[in-house]
């Protein structure tokens, strides 16, 4: 039987309070199918009150658990060499629809009001006004001309430059917001993965015999 076993972490895993991180929660793993289910099966630790909403599994922690339940076998690390474990009601992170509604009115007033002081500062109407002469040559002409077209391209702008038309994509590459977004969680998981390593080893010193 092969004894190597080959594991690679989630980045991120989510599970309900008090409840027991297993194996099969945090990791992917290839191996013999038999010693693959009973590993899967194992107990990596188990949630208290205290630990808060967020925890961090590092690799050795992994591979100290695996090897005092299987000795002797080789284990091949892929990938991350932790893992954050959010604690969630449910095992389910749920949008907070109130922040969400309230982020939205912010961003939309917010990019109106830009538009309009943009607008105002540059003397939007007198240029819509001195292109639509140029175009028809009458000075009495009414702006419109310009100013529906000019409407009609910002909100058009918007839809490519957001790669967004209503439930559907244009193409698969991912708009600048998502990868805003994406950086946004990065940093957000970085942080708190910095912040739960610097709790572990003040804990270490404070109590060096646990």
């Amino acid at each position: 039987m092969d004894t190597t076993v080959y594991v690679r972490l989630r980045r991120r895993a989510v599970v309900p309070p008090l409840s027991s991180i297993r194996l099969n929660d945090v990791a992917r793993i290839v191996a013999d199918p038999e010693l693959e289910r009973r590993l899967l099966r194992l107990e990596l630790l188990r949630i208290r009150p205290e630990d808060g909403h967020f925890l961090v599994i590092d690799m050795l922690h992994i591979v100290r658990v695996v090897r005092e339940a299987e000795p002797g076998i080789a284990i091949e690390t892929y990938g991350e060499p932790h893992v954050l474990v959010e604690v969630a009601k449910d095992g389910v992170v749920r949008p907070r629809w109130i922040v969400l509604a309230l982020a939205w009115l912010l961003l939309f007033f917010g990019s109106g009001m830009a538009l309009v002081n943009f607008h105002a500062d540059v003397n939007m109407p007198q240029v819509q006004r001195r292109v639509t002469q140029l175009l028809t040559g009458s000075p009495d002409w009414h702006p419109r001309l310009f100013q529906i077209p000019y409407s009609l391209g910002v909100g058009l702008g918007m839809l490519l430059f957001f790669n967004r038309l209503f439930r559907r994509r244009p193409t698969d590459e991912p708009n600048p917001l998502e990868v805003e977004m994406f950086m946004y969680q990065e940093n957000v998981n970085h942080y708190v993965i910095t912040e739960e390593y610097r709790k572990k080893h003040e804990q270490r010193r404070e109590n060096p015999h646990d």
